[in-house]
Order: C-alpha cells, then structure tokens, then sequence
C-alpha cells in the first residue's frame, strides 16, 4: 500500500484526457501536488493510505477550467459603462477610470477576480493588464495558476511612458516570475490599434530572446480592421504576421474579422485563438468563426474577457453562451456540440495558456480539479454529463476548487483569502470612484 496526502472521491470523474472518459464511483489519489492515480474509489482505497480522505458523495469532478483571456482587476469596472461600442467604451469610459486606478485598487479588484473564478470553477487563466506586477503577486497569494503579461503600449501610462519602457517593465517582471512554479509570464502587446510596426517586432524579439509566449488582441471588430488600413496600409493579421508576431507561442484575443486567408495563416503558424462570445456579442464585435477555425485545425480557447465587458469571470456561463450562439448565427443546431464547447474551456485553454497538462484529469498531471454538487435541481436527472456542464450549469454548483493538491474554494469558504474584508475594501473603492468619475 502506498501513501498519499489525499484521496478524494464522488459518484462521478470526467477525466477530459484524450479519452474523455466518465468514470462512476470511482477517486483520486494526490500526492505533492500531483495526480498519482485515478480509478475506481474502491480499487484506489485498497491501493492507497492517505493522510487525508474527501468523500464527496453525489457529485461530479472534473479539470478546473481555464480562462483564456481576461483583464482581472476590470471586475472593479463591472456595470459602470454597458451598452456602447467598442471604442467609445474603451477611450470615453474605462480607460479614463483606469488611470485612477492604483496598487491597492488592482490589488482588490484581483482578489476579487480570483474569488469569483475560484466560486466558479476556474483554477486558471490568461491575464493582460497595465502594471501587471502587484496583480502577478496578488494572484501568487491566492494559490491560483495564471500566464501574466504587461500591456505594452506605444503611449503613457500608469506604468510607463512609453513601448520601450514597458518592453523593459515586462523583461523584469519575466526576470521575478522566472522559476515560479504556478505563475508564468507572457510577452503582451496590446494590439495593433496601440502600438507599431516597430514596437511589434521588438516584442516579438524579447519574446524569442526570452523563449516566452506572447498574448494580443487581434482582429476585434470591423473597425479596428477599417483603422489598421487606414494607418497601417494592411489588415491587423498582416500587420502582426509583418512583425512576426503570429506563430505557436502566441495566444491571440478575439480573431472575429478573419478571412479565409488568415484563418489558413492561424493554423499553419501554430496561433492559438481565445474566443470571448459573451464580450463579444454584448460589444456587437460580430462572432469570430471559431467553427471554420476549428475545421482548419487552429487552436481554440474560451475566455471571458474582463468584466466591464462581459459582465462576469464565469466560464460555465461563457461555455453555454459560446455553444448557443454559433447555433444561432450558423443556423444549425449540430455546430459546436457540448463536448467540443468543453475542450475549448479545458484542453484549450492549456493551449492558450501553452501550459501543458492543464484542463485535464490525468496521472503524474497537477491536481488541478474542480466538483460541482449534483443535488442540484437543474443537474437533475444526470443524463448527460457533457451536456449538464455545459447547457444546465450555472457554475454556482461548484462546491470545491483545488491546485496543485490544495483545496482553495469550499462549499463557500475560500480558503486562501480573506472575503469579508475583500468585501468591504471593494465597497470603499466603488464610493471612491464614484466621487471621481
């Protein structure tokens, strides 16, 4: 018999590896962070002497999900400026109260995020913001696993006055990452509407020197293509394929205005897409042909985006939502099927993320795992599982949240922060800016 730290078990596992399996009555076995057996509880319980047991009963486990793009510290912005375009949303609106923001309030909004992501089933997630370091470090606190990356833009901003100030700011905040074993950095240029031609291959270039992935808003609307012309003489993808940007260490937000061409340049480069259908379709920015890029063989994520333009970090919701509306705008009911909806929040989400061994149940892989309550009305009858997780679920059914082997979310008890007074401390800051908007 071996020893382990934890055993946990439930009616129901579904593993998400390459077999996809659902297994019934059946545990795992968690040792130093890791997954060192999974199988029937009974076999598993003969085989094993953990230091701990979880019996969960009548419930179902699965990967904790992982968020493909988002801006954390936006859950602060959440529902003050709803129901505009694009651009006047982003220059008239959260930009202006975002140059208010500082330490402590990125800080809070980050805590914030990383609870709501925790109380929904998130273990993991991509994350782009302007002073990246004290949300990097505010996340490490939380026990949670994240790919980070400064925004680097050619004008001011709260962290730098310039592209080469914040392509210095990202090199340093590589340098404090380097080693860490559930935080990692990305090279982010904003997009090509915030930078240069220049300014694009530079990060391209610290990227290659400093062997890391790369994240960048692209093609988000027409608009922004109709500018990129304008100004660049090329669509955003040729202006980013010039820069070398395009190519297997870069995740990509958004890809809605794509042509065939540059969904065949996707998926001959190895670019990764992260797909936001709830922002997208509240900011009108068109839905992004995820089904043609799926046929094509490009790479695909789910992410929520922020949460002034979604309005929430919940991936069960952003996966019902993704599965719903591509029915709609292809007009065919058999277009992105449950199972697929769900590779995208796990299986693609590691690809967005390129961290190997997320969004799957697999031995010697993290325990990174999420459970969600079955007694819940609308997860009852248990038909289907895949369908379940991805048509019924609101989220609000996870009951345990897990990395690397140590529970951080339970049964509404988050365990590696202090709620109440995360609370409060986001209410002071709602009053503050209200008095500056």
């Amino acid at each position: 018999m071996k020893n382990c730290e934890l055993l946990i078990s439930a009616d129901y596992i579904l593993t998400q590896n390459l077999e996809c399996p659902l297994l019934e009555k059946a545990a795992v076995a968690i040792d130093a962070g890791l997954i060192v057996a999974i199988g029937e509880a009974e076999t598993l319980k003969q085989n094993f002497r953990p230091a701990k047991s979880i019996n969960l009963g009548r419930a179902l486990i699965m990967p904790g999900l992982v968020n493909a793009h988002t801006h954390i510290p936006m859950t602060l912005l959440r529902g003050v400026a709803d129901d505009l375009q694009l651009m006047e949303w982003l220059n008239k609106h959260i930009w202006p109260l975002e140059a208010k923001f500082n330490t402590e309030i990125l800080q809070a909004g980050s805590l914030l995020a990383c609870a709501e992501m925790l109380r929904t089933g998130t273990t993991a997630f991509l994350d782009m913001y302007i002073n990246e370091a004290p949300i990097f470090r505010t996340v490490d606190s939380t026990g949670m696993k994240a790919l980070v990356g400064e925004g680097i833009i050619r004008f001011p901003s709260l962290a730098s006055k310039d592209g080469d100030e914040a392509l210095e700011l990202a090199r340093s905040q590589a340098e404090e990452l380097k080693g860490n074993p559930r935080i990692r950095c990305c090279i982010s240029p904003h997009s090509v509407y915030t930078t240069t031609l220049e300014l694009l291959e530079k990060c391209a270039a610290l990227a290659e020197e400093l062997d890391l992935p790369m994240h960048i808003h692209l093609a988000e609307t027409k608009d922004e293509t109709a500018q990129s012309l304008e100004l660049n003489g090329c669509r955003p993808v040729e202006q980013c394929r010039r820069a070398g940007i395009l190519g297997s260490r870069t995740t990509v937000a958004h890809a809605v205005d794509l042509t065939e061409e540059e969904i065949a340049l996707f998926a001959s480069t190895g670019t990764v897409v992260a797909h936001n259908p709830r922002s997208n379709m509240k900011l009108a920015s068109g839905a992004a042909p995820v089904s043609r890029m799926l046929e094509k063989g490009v790479r695909v994520g789910l992410g929520t985006d922020g949460a002034a333009s979604n309005n929430a970090l919940n991936m069960f919701t952003e996966m019902s939502s993704c599965a719903l509306m591509h029915k709609l705008v292809h007009l065919n009911p058999t277009t992105m099927p449950a199972q697929t909806v769900l590779n995208l929040a796990t299986l693609g989400g590691a690809e967005a993320l390129h961290w190997p061994g997320l969004g799957q149940l697999a031995q010697n892989g993290p325990a990174d795992l999420i459970a969600l309550d079955l007694n819940a009305p609308n997860l009852t009858p248990f038909n289907d599982p895949v369908s379940h997780l991805v048509y019924a679920a609101s989220g609000h059914e996870v009951i345990l949240s897990m990395v690397d082997g140590r529970v951080l979310y339970e049964n509404g008890n988050f365990l590696s922060l202090d709620y109440p007074a995360l609370i409060k401390e986001v209410e002071d800051i709602r009053i503050w800016l209200k008095k500056h908007v």
